[in-house]
């Protein structure tokens, strides 16, 4: 059995206000592609140095709950010493510490194995960037020869 790898590039745009965008349907959309029924890893990275990656459970309140918490400890004010873009935008680039920019998550029989409330979000804090990206790479067996 030999390894095979496939990688897509999502575009999106997030808009004028912080969001958690769910990526879940994008990624099971992917994986039906590219898993083929197969066993694996999906790893989802956003190359941004303002925006990351959250496992969570949206709609219930949680994706909001996030933003929240994060405004509590990484308040859009005037004591970043990173200053250019719009004010508080410094507290943009130290977002990736607490969110990070990438997850992997198994794939078993071409399916991402996600809890029940479990949904694959990209965190955006950045106002002056609406436009992201997304890589999604899947790695697994190539199947039976």
């Amino acid at each position: 059995m030999s390894d095979s790898f496939a990688t897509h590039l999502l575009s999106l745009t997030t808009g004028r206000t912080e969001t958690v965008t769910d990526l879940t349907g994008d990624c099971e959309q992917f994986l039906t592609r590219a898993a083929e029924g197969r066993d694996g890893l999906l790893n989802i990275f956003v190359p941004h140095a303002t925006a990351g990656i959250a496992i969570l459970e949206t709609g219930a309140g949680s994706d909001d709950d996030l933003l929240a918490a994060l405004k509590d400890l990484l308040p859009a004010d005037d004591r970043w010493r990173h200053r250019h873009g719009h004010p508080g935008h410094g507290r943009d680039h130290v977002l990736p510490a607490l969110v990070p920019p990438h997850a992997t998550l198994p794939v078993i029989g071409g399916r991402l194995e996600l809890g029940t409330w479990q949904s694959v979000c990209l965190v955006d804090t950045n106002r002056s960037n609406t436009d992201r990206q997304v890589r999604l790479s899947f790695m697994g067996g190539a199947g039976e020869a």
